[in-house]
């Protein structure tokens, strides 16, 4: 098993005060500095004053510190249990630019709030939609949204004032590309963590050099104000044709952003122990379920929806190895009162648009690089290519061509010339195609209990000869399946007859291995757990771990997923020849 061994303070550890305050402090500034900026960036790029953004940021920082917060309890089905850092993300800028523009800010708080709903429905749903939202779908969604934000961002490099040459505003941008890139590249320690923010303190430094960066609204902003609820836009609660024609487009960012965050929930807990264990999906539904609290109250409130700063998460504790929780709770309570000190926020809001746009076109490449190591965690054969590569071609080819538009109509066509919707959507449809043409699957339901062994025996002995195993590959994989009911029914206890909870194994061949699945209600305990506990154990097996041993023995993989009301426990058997 891996050993991260740097991590000094695990999520359930009782981490000092000042250490908790210290880390909490870093992770506040980049939370600051993200929120603040990708505010900035989407309510600029939409044409809202002033006015209003003070309203959007004052908003942004309230709930991204809120639900930074509960991410890092438990509370019934909320929260992670870990430290993840939330605030407005990059993923709806362009399309809160189009809504904007095509119905203002009432239209789009009541897209958010209608699209916070898809969060809810994957945690719940999530043990089911495995197949489909793959990490090719999810990738290839993230690489779609960044080639999406490019254009944008790169817009803003163009944006100077009135008798300023253009060349003032791509001479800023490279000096803040520049200075972050060669930091992020050679500095080590606490350098490399800065980086993206002195990119963006050079790029002020040389704004400031050529005439673009105004100090005053700095000077002027007070240190202390109460939010101005006159500019909350409120909601549109008589949708419109262009609510229901970018409601789509919203429902499927919603998504992406949803599965986004189910992989930050695990990588997450990948990293925050010493010695990590089995991923615990009901923490991930945890997770997924809070990030859906934070879009509702960020569309209510009419500020981009929350999302999780992962890198930002992981480069925390990789660099300060704390995980502890208390961290979580520090980060959300400091950006909470900060909310109320317009000075701290304004010193981000003067920030000059060409500055701006450098820095989101760094996380958009970044974001397009977590796409495709999102596309190839679950490796990558010709058929997963063919996905990615057609979904790619159609989303960036039809990205701002109005072929839609010419045939809809500007309304309803607009969110499907979009290319991150039709993109995903043919991910999506080309998944499922897979999907629904691979080998049938083979179903059983049985009683969780020793009794159903034969059942299962005979339910694998005849899949066996019918894809033509010989005999020592069926006694293989019946072998597999006895063990893996004896350790289900180690780890879930004695249950009365007539109580048992339900088994249902589902099987299905493929090139020469067989995968079982196994649904089922179990306790804390998981069964990769016990496998890697026994592996570093000398080979003297106790009793209770026998049917563990010879588990590990006859499979080639097992997986051992736990989510609210199921547990999923796949076995990947191979056949001999």
């Amino acid at each position: 098993m891996s050993v991260n061994e740097h991590i000094r303070y695990e999520p359930d550890d009782a981490c000092p005060p000042p250490v908790s305050i210290g880390v909490a402090l870093q992770g506040v500034v980049i939370s600051l500095a993200n929120t603040v900026l990708f505010v900035t960036i989407t309510f600029r790029a939409g044409g809202q004053s002033e006015h209003y953004l003070a309203w959007a940021v004052f908003s942004a920082l309230v709930i991204g510190g809120a639900i930074t917060a509960l991410q890092a309890g438990r509370v019934r089905r909320l929260g992670a249990g870990h430290v993840l850092m939330t605030g407005a993300g990059p993923h709806f800028i362009a399309i809160s630019v189009l809504a904007l523009k095509e119905g203002g800010l009432s239209m789009l708080a009541s897209l958010i709030v209608a699209s916070s709903l898809i969060p809810f429905a994957l945690a719940a749903w999530l043990p089911l939609l495995r197949r489909i939202i793959t990490p090719v779908v999810s990738g290839t969604a993230l690489m779609l949204i960044a080639v999406t934000v490019m254009s944008i961002a790169f817009d803003r490099l163009k944006e100077v004032p009135e008798g300023t040459p253009l060349s003032a505003g791509l001479s800023v941008a490279a000096v803040t590309i520049g200075v972050a890139t060669v930091l992020a590249m050679r500095a080590t320690g606490v350098w490399r963590f800065w980086a993206p923010l002195i990119g963006i303190a050079s790029g002020c430094a040389a704004a400031a050099y050529l005439g673009l960066y105004d100090v005053q609204p700095v000077i002027q902003a007070p240190y202390f104000a109460m939010p101005d609820i006159a500019a909350w836009p409120g909601l549109d609660l008589r949708p419109s044709a262009e609510f229901w024609a970018l409601l789509p487009v919203f429902a499927i960012v919603s998504l992406v952003t949803a599965v986004k965050t189910s992989g930050d929930g695990v990588v997450i807990q990948q990293i925050s122990r010493v010695r990590p264990r089995a991923i615990d999906f009901r923490l991930v539904q945890g997770s997924v379920n809070t990030n859906g609290v934070g879009a509702l109250l960020s569309g209510i409130a009419g500020t981009p929806p929350t999302v999780v700063y992962t890198p930002s998460c992981v480069s925390l504790i990789n660099l300060t190895g704390v995980a502890a929780r208390s961290v979580g709770y520090a980060i959300g309570i400091i950006l909470f009162g900060l909310a109320f000190l317009p000075k701290a926020a304004t010193i981000l809001l003067t920030i000059p648009t060409p500055v701006m746009g450098a820095f989101l076109l760094m996380i958009m490449g970044l974001l397009f690089v977590e796409g495709m190591r999102t596309v190839f965690q679950d490796g990558l054969d010709q058929r997963k290519a063919l996905v990615v590569g057609v979904a790619l071609a159609i989303g960036v080819s039809i990205e701002n061509q109005h072929i839609f538009a010419d045939l809809l109509g500007g309304t309803w066509g607009a969110s499907l010339d979009n290319g991150m919707t039709v993109g995903v959507l043919a991910a999506i449809l080309l998944t499922s195609f897979m999907e629904l043409t691979s080998p049938r699957r083979r179903r059983l339901a049985v009683e969780l209990d020793i009794s159903a062994l034969p059942e299962i025996d005979a339910f694998l002995h005849g899949l066996a000869s019918k894809i033509g195993w010989n005999d020592a590959s069926a006694e293989r994989l019946r072998a597999a399946g006895e063990e893996a009911l004896s350790s289900l029914l180690q780890l879930g206890g004695t249950y009365a007859t007539d109580n048992a909870p339900q088994l249902i194994l589902v099987a299905r061949p493929d090139n020469g291995t067989v995968e079982m699945e196994f649904l089922a209600v179990f306790e804390e305990e998981n069964i990769e757990d016990q496998l890697a506990y026994l592996s570093e154990q000398v080979e003297v097996p106790e009793e209770s771990e026998v049917s563990f041993r010879l588990l590990r023995h006859y499979a080639s993989s097992v997986r051992h997923r736990k989510y609210h009301g199921i547990d999923i426990v796949t076995v990947q058997v191979d056949g001999l020849r």
